[in-house]
């Protein structure tokens, strides 16, 4: 039995979800599912489910933080073991973590670009960097290896005439956020990658400049997407079924709503919560960058990073189809 078959054995007692515009389906999981849902945070963030549980999106589904993680594909490890119910990663991350076997779906889109918010790839003002020929030997400063910004990096080069062999001779160097700015600025790197309130915060102290954004590369798209375990949809439709279309509803509201209303929300939200976090951070917030209406997720979104693994020997040809690791089954706005 194949994956979508398993998901879909599982799904076959599932109702067809009732849209209607603006308004929320059943959010209550059938007796004997689980209504408790394992995830892990982000320092000073608020993520996509905690907004939807704010909101009142989830009905009876409760939340358990377990803590917070460090990265995207560490997210989705997790969710994978067991140790959390739903994770969220970049759509290359995903795509190799199939590719390796794992039994996960991708259910809603959680992030990603536009002219707004996107991953920009910072280098000095005076820097003799200016296009992607002069990146040869440059070390790339970014948060983790096989993940969003070095995938895109690999597209870049790509389209500008490198083979695979050239753009071994770009290094990527593991920086964590908080460093990338001072690491450029030092000189430790050529150039950094830095996306939201880091990005903000550097272009405001000046010196600095883009050589290119993940947005201009690719226009607006959205990322990565949170997903669920096979067994976990399985054993518990309904629950799944609240949990996604609440989070998809809390996406919308951050595409529907005025962005003081969403960057207030999120500081209240982290007030609240009590983990000595600052708040500075969130008034940095621009937009979800999330391309569909309520995070609906599109073929182009795992395609195009597809497309890149496999030219470079990540995945080998045929071993991952894209329409069989992603449903929009539960998204009210698919």
């Amino acid at each position: 039995m194949g994956r979508r078959d398993f998901l879909r054995l599982g799904l076959s007692t599932v109702p067809a979800a009732t849209v209607l515009s603006g308004c929320a389906t059943s959010s209550a999981a059938p007796s004997g599912e689980t209504k408790v849902v394992r995830y892990q945070g982000w320092s000073g963030q608020v993520i996509f489910p905690e907004l939807a549980a704010d909101l009142g999106f989830l009905g009876d589904i409760r939340l358990e933080w377990i803590g917070n993680t460090t990265s995207g594909p560490q997210d989705i490890q997790a969710a994978v073991t067991g140790d959390v119910d739903i994770g969220g990663a970049f759509n290359g991350s995903v795509l190799r973590l199939v590719a390796a076997g794992a039994p996960i779906t991708s259910v809603v889109s959680y992030y990603g670009s536009d002219a707004l918010s996107n991953a920009g790839y910072f280098v000095l003002d005076g820097s003799p960097l200016r296009g992607a020929a002069d990146l040869r030997g440059a070390a790339v400063g970014m948060n983790t290896v096989g993940a969003h910004h070095q995938d895109v990096l690999g597209i870049y080069l790509r389209r500008n005439g490198f083979s695979d062999s050239d753009i071994s001779d770009v290094q990527p160097v593991v920086v964590p956020p908080v460093s990338s700015e001072q690491a450029l600025r030092s000189g430790q790197l050529d150039v950094s990658t830095m996306t939201g309130a880091i990005a903000e915060k550097a272009k405001a102290r000046g010196g600095i400049r883009p050589l290119f954004t993940d947005f201009e590369l690719l226009g607006a798209f959205s990322a990565g997407c949170y997903v669920l375990r096979d067994d976990f949809i399985a054993a518990n439709p309904g629950t799944t079924r609240a949990l996604v279309s609440g989070i998809a509803r809390a996406v919308r509201w951050t595409q529907t709503r005025p962005h003081q209303e969403v960057v207030a929300r999120f500081t209240d939200i982290i007030r609240r919560r009590g983990r000595n976090e600052d708040t500075k951070t969130v008034a940095y917030w621009r937009s979800s960058g999330v391309a569909g209406p309520g995070g609906a997720i599109a073929d182009r979104e795992f395609s195009i990073w597809l497309e890149r693994l496999v030219e470079s020997g990540v995945i080998e040809p045929g071993a991952v189809e894209v329409p069989r690791i992603y449903t929009n089954e539960f998204n009210p706005y698919a």
